[in-house]
């Protein structure tokens, strides 16, 4: 089979055939390759004096070179890309989280006063000593109310009115999720042999 010198191809065994090498980016010696050399030169690596590479496909697409209608340009002998990846904040959608603090409204407080049945030892002034609400004594005079003990019967006072006043904080967090796991970004795909044929005949320009 008569190829170009340079031709890629693809076959179905595992091995390149005589005068053909795998495509794996070996380094070649010019002097014993200058066909190939003259070809390829270091546009896939080498020091273009006494060495150059063949192209490495292992692991990668071939693309061809140029410039695509809305597509980047394409240099030939450049790679680029990656099996995996780690999607970034700046990867994601703009979005805008939601923390939702439920409350429960309209509170009632009710003030309990333990009123003693019989006013202990009553007196018709409070003091620091005597501040616990009592039955009124019988009699004229100024009812004494105010007891030194502590009543037992927890009454619910007509009249008083307690007023709840302030400012709930709630501190609202919201936990990371994710792990950082990067993600496979290989196609399906299917492994062949791609191999370079190193002396053939040598193409002609237009």
């Amino acid at each position: 089979m008569e190829v170009f010198t340079g031709t890629i191809q693809t076959f179905a065994f595992n091995y390149p055939p005589s005068g053909w090498a795998l495509c794996n980016g070996q380094t070649m010696q010019v002097g014993q390759f200058q066909a190939l050399f003259a070809l390829l030169g270091t546009n896939y690596g080498g020091n273009g004096t006494t060495n150059f590479m063949l192209p490495d496909l292992r692991g990668r697409l071939p693309l061809c070179q140029g410039l695509g209608l809305n597509l980047s340009p394409r240099v030939i002998g450049t790679s680029s890309g990656a099996e995996q990846t780690a999607v970034k904040v700046s990867n994601l959608p703009i979005h805008t989280p939601t923390a939702t603090a439920v409350g429960t409204p309209n509170l009632t407080a009710t003030t309990t006063v333990n009123l003693a049945s019989v006013a202990a030892t009553p007196l018709s002034v409070p003091s620091t000593t005597n501040a616990f609400l009592g039955a009124s004594g019988g009699g004229p005079g100024l009812a004494n109310i105010y007891s030194t003990a502590q009543g037992t019967a927890p009454v619910p006072l007509q009249g008083v009115s307690t007023s709840v006043a302030g400012t709930v904080n709630v501190a609202v967090t919201v936990a990371p999720i994710g792990g950082g796991v990067p993600m496979d970004t290989m196609d399906p795909f299917l492994v062949l042999n791609f191999s370079i044929c190193l002396n053939g005949l040598f193409p002609s320009r237009n």
